[in-house]
């Protein structure tokens, strides 16, 4: 059965909420965060191994960081870093590789995959990855839920019967996916007890995906399913360049997750955080006495609160007065932000660019 296993890593996207350290041309699937010595991506490639054979694991990404990612994980072939050559969101994303696995076995069962989420309990995500195959074997499309430990803004929500006495490790069926919603949204949403995270991690069988694009993302479906036969051949990359150039921008939580009616949600115990934001960096570092985490040789911080400093390529730093802060050096490129008003880095970007 471990042969028909397959993973996929999604690893296009350019983490621009991590600048000044991720930046377009190296984004932070490629950093190592953690100070741990392997990239966000490396520790995934390392997770997933445990599901499936490395050889069966494939990383998408833009065309751009294919000689990264080759450079990252000598153990994958070539064959196994598909590229897009534009982004379009997760949905073209996992139709390609879902047509791509399908063509080489009708009877693949999947695991899709960010590349820059920290799992700290490695057991308990093995645990709940054999949760959810049980699920796809059965034709369900399944997604890992995790219980939300505050009421954040930053993550969609997933809702399930609150009468039906699931418990946590279940699996449940999901009465419907929630966007981010505002601070008074989510508070009433972790209070219920029936909403978790929407971590962004699916388990399906390849068939059931495609079904699923066929019923509710037909046009997506069209462009990468109608035909097989270019994928695994010299003739794949032309084509799939032609398919991006065709196909809508499109999410898959939009494009199917939404729609479908054969949606599962296993409710996970292993801690878990997206590395979205430099705060959910913060839950995950050593603090001193006064709250304070620092990354970098010589950092010392003086009458500081509850901050967040990344300073690693300066030989010496002195931070006084600040509460509640990110400070973040990289590459000649400061960043100071207060911590509650990090998701609008963003917009704040645009200001750089103009």
């Amino acid at each position: 059965m471990e042969n028909n296993n397959y993973c996929v890593i999604m690893a296009g996207g350019i983490g621009s909420r991590f600048w000044p350290m991720s930046t377009p041309e190296k984004p932070k699937q490629f950093l190592d965060v953690l100070g741990l010595g392997k990239s966000l991506l490396q520790l995934t490639f390392d997770r997933l191994c445990a599901i499936a054979p490395a050889q069966n694991i494939y990383v998408v990404t833009n065309l751009a960081y294919a000689d990264l990612v080759a450079e990252q994980l000598p153990e994958m072939s070539r064959g196994q870093i598909l590229c897009e050559p534009m982004r379009k969101n997760t949905a073209p994303c996992i139709a390609y590789a879902a047509a791509k696995i399908y063509a080489l076995n009708p009877n693949a069962r999947m695991v899709v995959a960010p590349s820059d989420h920290l799992i700290v309990n490695e057991k308990a995500f093995l645990q709940t990855i054999e949760k959810a195959f049980e699920g796809a074997e059965k034709g369900k499309l399944v997604t890992l839920g995790i219980r939300p430990t505050r009421p954040d803004t930053g993550y969609g929500y997933i809702e399930f019967d609150k009468d039906s006495h699931v418990q946590a490790g279940d699996i449940t069926p999901v009465k419907q996916f929630r966007e981010k919603p505002d601070l008074h949204l989510a508070k009433s949403f972790v209070e219920s007890g029936h909403f978790y995270w929407n971590s962004g991690i699916f388990v399906w069988s390849a068939a059931s995906i495609l079904a699923a694009l066929k019923e509710h993302a037909p046009s997506l479906h069209n462009i990468f399913c109608s035909s097989l036969r270019a994928y695994n051949t010299s003739e794949e990359q032309s084509a799939v360049n032609e398919y991006f150039g065709l196909c809508e921008d499109i999410s898959v939580d939009f494009a199917i997750m939404e729609k479908a009616k054969n949606v599962e949600v296993v409710l996970a115990t292993f801690d878990w955080s997206d590395l979205g934001t430099w705060g959910s960096l913060f839950d995950h570092l050593q603090t001193d006495s006064h709250g304070n985490a620092t990354i970098g040789q010589n950092v010392v911080m003086v009458e500081s609160e509850n901050c967040l400093v990344n300073l690693s390529t300066l030989q010496m730093a002195l931070v006084q007065g600040l509460k509640d802060a990110i400070v973040v050096e990289s590459d000649g490129k400061l960043l100071i932000l207060r911590r509650d008003d990090e998701q609008n880095l963003k917009q704040y970007m645009k200001l750089l660019e103009e």
